[in-house]
C-alpha cells in the first residue's frame, strides 16, 4: 500500500519545484498587490490596514489616472495590433518552404529569447543621443550631421517604449500563429485550388479561422492581461513583465490538461522509479554542469589578470567581449539544442544514413554562420562597443582592440558547442564532459596561465582563441574516433 501511494504521489513530487517557483515568482506577488490595493499605504510604504475600495474611488479624483490610462490604451492598441498583423505575416512568410527558413527561424525568435532586462539595457544604448550606435551607424552611412536625441521629448520616448514592446512581441506572435498554421491539413489549400480559390479566399476562408485560437492566445490575453495589471493595478512595468509571463504560461496549462485527458493520443502516464536511467541521465548531463560550474571560475580569472594588467578600464571591457561571446555562444547552444533530439532519435532508430546527413548539414551551417560571425562582429566592432561605453572612453580603445582579437575565437566556439551537444544526444556523456571541461577550463586556464606572461594584455585577449583552437583540435579527435561506433 505504501508502495503504491509513493508511485501516486511522485510525479506530483517531480512538479513540486516548479509549481512552488510559479506561485512563489507570480502567483503571490499578484495576491499581494490586490491586497495593498484595499490598504490604506502611509508615505514610508508602511500598510496601515485595510480601507475598502477608498483608494479605486481615489484613483479617479487623480489626472494623472487618466493620462494613465490613455496611455496604456495607445501601448495596448499599438503594440498588440502592430505585433499581431506583422506577426501573422511573418509566420506566414516562414510557413512557406524556402532555403535558409530553419536560419531565419533561429534568428526570428532571439528577441523573444532574450531576457526582457538586457533588451530594455540595450535598446537604451542603442538610442542614446552621445554614443548611441544607432546614431553611429546613421552618421557613417551620411544620413545625419549630428547626433540625435531621440527620446528628447515624453511622446518620443513613449514611442520607443511602443517599438521594443513591438520588437520583443513579434517573435511570440509569429511562432504562436506559425503552429497554428503548422497544424492545417495542406489537403484543405489542394482541394480549394482545385476549386479555384484565390489566394485571399483561401486565407479568409482556411487559414484565419483555423489559426483564430492560436491569434486569441497571443493577442486577447495580452491584451486583457496588460489592461489589467497596468491599467487597474497600476503595476507599471511590473505588470507588463507579469502578463507576459502569465501569457507564456496559458499555452503549458492547456497542454498539461490536454495531456492529463487519457483519450489523448499523446497522455501522461504513472512514472515508474528507475534510478539507473536517472543516474545515466545525470552522468550524460554533466558537460552541461561543468561548464556552468566552470563559468564564474575562469570570469574572476579573466577579471584578475585584466586587473593586474590594466587596472579597473580592463574589466570592464572584458565584460563588453564577454557580453558579445556570450550572445554567439548562445546561437550555437540553441542549434544544438535543437539538434539533439533528432540525432539522438536517429541513432536510437538505428538510422545511420539520416544521422550521417544530419551531423555533414550542422556542420556545413556552424561553418558558414562562423565565417559570417566573424566578418560581422569585425566589420561592426565599433559601433558594437559603443552599445556599452562612450567612444572617448579609455574601455572604449580596450573593448575594441580585444573584440578583434576575440572575434578570431568566433571561428571555433560553434563547433565546439555542436561537438558536446552531439556527445550527449547520443547518450555518451562522458565524452561530452570532456570536451565541455577540457575547453571551458583546462584549456583556458592553461592559456590565460602563459599567453598574459608572454604577450601582456594582449595575450588576455589571444587566450579566448586559442583555448578555442585547442578544443576544436581535441573535438575533431573524438568525431573522428567515434565515427564508426555512432555512424555519421
Amino acid at each position: 500500500m505504501k508502495k503504491r501511494t509513493l508511485v501516486k504521489i511522485q510525479p506530483y513530487v517531480w512538479l513540486l519545484p516548479s509549481v512552488i517557483l510559479m506561485v512563489t515568482m507570480i502567483l503571490i506577488p499578484i495576491i499581494s498587490v490586490f491586497k495593498i490595493s484595499f490598504s490604506e499605504v502611509g508615505r514610508s510604504g508602511i500598510v496601515r490596514g485595510l480601507n475598502g475600495i477608498q483608494n479605486y474611488l481615489d484613483i479617479f479624483e487623480e489626472p494623472v489616472f487618466w493620462h494613465t490610462l490613455q496611455n496604456t490604451i495607445i501601448w495596448t492598441v499599438v503594440v498588440v495590433g502592430v505585433s499581431t498583423v506583422f506577426g501573422f505575416i511573418l509566420a506566414m512568410v516562414l510557413n512557406q518552404d524556402f532555403r535558409g527558413r530553419k536560419f531565419v527561424r533561429a534568428v526570428v525568435i532571439f528577441p523573444w529569447a532574450t531576457a526582457l532586462i538586457i533588451q530594455s539595457v540595450i535598446w537604451k544604448y542603442i538610442i542614446n543621443a552621445d554614443y548611441g550606435s544607432l546614431n553611429v551607424l546613421l552618421k557613417k552611412l551620411g544620413l545625419i550631421d549630428s547626433f540625435v536625441n531621440w527620446t528628447k521629448t515624453a511622446g518620443s520616448m513613449f514611442a520607443w517604449e511602443c517599438w521594443v514592446g513591438i520588437f520583443v512581441t513579434v517573435p511570440f506572435v509569429t511562432f504562436c500563429v506559425l503552429s497554428g498554421l503548422q497544424s492545417i491539413d495542406g489537403s484543405l489549400y489542394e482541394s480549394a485550388s482545385v476549386d479555384g480559390a484565390s489566394f485571399g479566399q483561401k486565407l479568409f476562408k482556411i487559414t484565419l479561422p483555423l489559426v483564430a485560437p492560436s491569434l486569441t492566445v497571443s493577442t486577447v490575453l495580452n491584451i486583457a492581461l496588460d489592461y489589467i495589471l497596468i491599467a487597474i493595478c497600476q503595476m507599471g512595468i511590473a505588470g507588463a513583465a507579469i502578463a507576459t509571463g502569465l501569457g507564456y504560461s496559458v499555452t503549458a496549462a492547456v497542454g498539461l490538461f490536454i495531456f492529463s485527458r487519457r483519450g489523448s493520443l499523446l497522455h501522461f502516464k504513472k512514472p515508474v522509479p528507475r534510478f539507473r536511467v536517472l543516474l545515466d541521465a545525470s552522468t550524460n548531463g554533466c558537460s552541461e554542469m561543468a561548464s556552468a560550474l566552470v563559468t564564474g571560475i575562469i570570469a574572476l580569472l579573466f577579471n584578475w589578470t585584466m586587473l593586474k594588467y590594466v587596472g579597473e578600464n580592463g574589466v570592464a571591457a572584458v565584460t563588453i567581449i564577454m557580453y558579445v561571446l556570450m550572445f554567439t555562444s548562445s546561437l550555437y547552444t540553441g542549434y544544438s539544442y535543437g539538434v539533439a533530439p533528432m540525432a539522438s532519435y536517429y541513432y536510437g532508430e538505428g538510422n545511420r544514413e539520416k544521422l550521417k546527413k544530419l551531423v555533414s548539414l550542422s556542420l556545413r551551417t556552424i561553418a558558414v554562420i562562423s565565417i559570417a560571425t566573424v566578418a560581422l562582429s569585425l566589420a561592426v566592432t565599433e559601433p558594437l562597443v559603443a552599445v556599452f561605453t562612450r567612444p572617448n572612453n579609455p574601455v572604449y580603445e580596450l573593448a575594441v582592440a580585444g573584440n578583434r582579437i576575440c572575434s578570431i575565437a568566433l571561428c571555433f566556439i560553434g563547433f565546439n558547442i555542436f561537438s558536446s551537444g552531439l556527445f550527449t544526444a547520443l547518450s555518451n556523456g562522458i565524452v561530452s564532459a570532456v570536451l565541455a571541461f577540457s575547453r571551458s577550463f583546462v584549456f583556458m586556464l592553461i592559456a590565460m596561465l602563459t599567453l598574459p606572461a608572454l604577450f601582456g594584455v594582449t595575450g588576455v585577449w589571444l587566450a579566448t582563441p586559442a583555448a578555442e583552437f585547442m578544443a576544436v583540435l581535441l573535438s575533431m579527435a573524438m568525431l573522428l574516433k567515434y565515427r564508426k561506433r555512432y555512424g555519421y
